[in-house]
């Protein structure tokens, strides 16, 4: 899997194109970028996209911060309900969803605290739901060298209840599996209706 380089945070220079970039936008639609209401649209604009893609200057090393444990504990750790949203690469309209994250212990845990926001820098970027749930996933099996690591994403993407088919209230789910979580069953199914998310919910 091909790795991304960590990409610098977009400076003033960055910002004005973005801000420019929003201006024209709103004069191609028919609008005026000078009416009181979007007089400062562009700016928000830029200053959004900034926001929403920190996950490209964000260095998983130093999130982790050495908050890796020795101990002696080789049961499933799960992490449910990982709040998330993140952009379509495709048509940069948002998606968004829950995670549930779950690894093996080989010999070092990590701060629970740490998970979630190993997911939010995978999330902070343009991506695909597919790409993410393995990013994810790869990330942990990198750093921890657990059993096994597994990872499911329930999420809705405005992309296709805002537009096209317009299918509204319908979730994907993805999944990736690793070690243990693929290769036996027993541990498979436990972790999978952990990540079963109810009905009702």
């Amino acid at each position: 899997m091909k790795k991304r380089q960590e990409r610098r945070p977009p400076g003033e220079a960055d910002l004005a194109v973005m801000e420019d970039a929003a201006r024209r936008t709103l004069l191609a639609l028919g609008e005026d970028p000078r009416r009181q209401g979007l007089e400062k649209t562009p700016r928000r604009v830029a200053a959004a996209l900034k926001e929403l893609t920190a996950g490209y200057h964000q260095d998983v090393d130093a999130i982790i911060n050495n908050a890796l444990f020795d101990v002696d504990y080789s049961e499933m750790v799960v992490v449910k309900d990982i709040v998330f949203y993140s952009l379509c690469e495709h048509h940069l309209l948002p998606f968004f969803g829950k995670a549930t994250v779950g690894y093996i212990p080989a010999k070092k845990v990590v701060g629970l605290s740490k998970i979630p926001k190993i997911v939010q820098v995978f999330a902070r970027r343009l991506q695909v739901q597919e790409r993410m749930t393995l990013e994810i996933a790869n990330t942990l099996q990198r750093k921890l060298k657990p059993k096994g690591v597994g990872v499911v994403i329930h999420a809705r993407h405005l992309c296709m209840e805002m537009r096209g088919v317009q299918s509204q209230l319908s979730p994907t789910v993805t999944s990736a599996l690793l070690g243990r979580f693929r290769t036996d069953a027993r541990t498979r199914e436990e972790f999978l209706t952990l990540a079963r998310r109810p009905e009702s919910r």
